[in-house]
């Protein structure tokens, strides 16, 4: 917020009503980004879950053909799906910076078939009844979170430190529990993702807004905020994926 204030006291030939208009034309581009995400992902991992339940159970599949679901999930490049979205987050930043802003929005979008793809899977776990539930709860905390990051006057920068460390830490418990199998710390785990990506959700929008507000009135600034939409767009697309997954975890029934 004191970003926000800054800009609109300084002046700078921009007046407050086209910084604020400005604003909320970037705000609608970055949530109108991540909704076209969530789609995609949604469609590509409903289709795929789908067939590869169908599969399991001998039935006949939609789109994919048995033998594509064998090359996909039941061989080495398993391994590929799972691991192809965090490879494809760690590559956005260097990829985006070299595209245009058409390139870099495509890039986003297929990273979110991809994640699709390596999400089809939670369709043969959880029946789609919890899986619908847990998207409106997420849904409704996330927009509920989302705008109080936005309008609220408290600087949230000082919870990203603690946010990321905590999300650090529980990726490393995720890890070591892949050959503990403890119940318990995949319990622990999950109440503490659902907690930390609820507090990224806020301090994402936050940041989001104030990124906007630091480059608008600064040469090819509008520029600029078209990729930062970008990459505000894939950070609250992961808070959301990642809490609705946390949520399945605590409280989802399996099939």
């Amino acid at each position: 917020m004191a970003e926000f204030e800054t800009v609109r006291r300084s002046g700078a030939g921009v007046s407050t009503a086209e910084i604020d208009a400005g604003l909320r034309a970037h705000m609608n581009k970055v949530y109108g980004l991540m909704s076209v995400a969530m789609v995609i992902t949604g469609i590509v991992s409903y289709v795929v879950g789908m067939d590869l339940k169908a599969a399991l159970n001998g039935q006949e599949t939609m789109l994919l053909t048995y033998g594509m679901i064998e090359a996909i999930f039941a061989s080495p490049a398993m391994y590929v799906v799972m691991f192809a979205p965090l490879i494809m987050v760690f590559l956005m930043g260097p990829i985006v910076n070299r595209l245009s802003q058409s390139g870099a929005q495509m890039f986003f979008y297929a990273f979110s078939a991809v994640m699709g793809l390596s999400l089809a899977s939670i369709f043969v776990v959880y029946t789609g009844e919890s899986i619908a539930q847990m998207f409106f709860i997420t849904a409704i905390a996330f927009a509920s979170l989302s705008l109080w990051g936005y309008t609220t006057k408290r600087d949230l920068s000082g919870m990203g430190s603690f946010l990321i460390m905590g999300l650090v830490g529980i990726l490393v418990a995720m890890i070591v529990n892949i050959w503990l199998q403890s119940e318990a710390i995949m319990f622990a785990v999950s109440i503490l993702g659902v907690l930390i990506f609820a507090g990224l959700t806020a301090y994402d929008t936050q940041n989001i807004k104030n990124g906007y507000l630091s480059v608008r009135t600064q040469p090819n600034g509008e520029a600029v905020a078209g990729k930062m939409a970008i990459f505000g767009a894939l950070n609250l697309y992961l808070d959301f994926i990642n809490m609705m997954l946390f949520l399945l975890r605590l409280f989802g029934n399996r099939n």
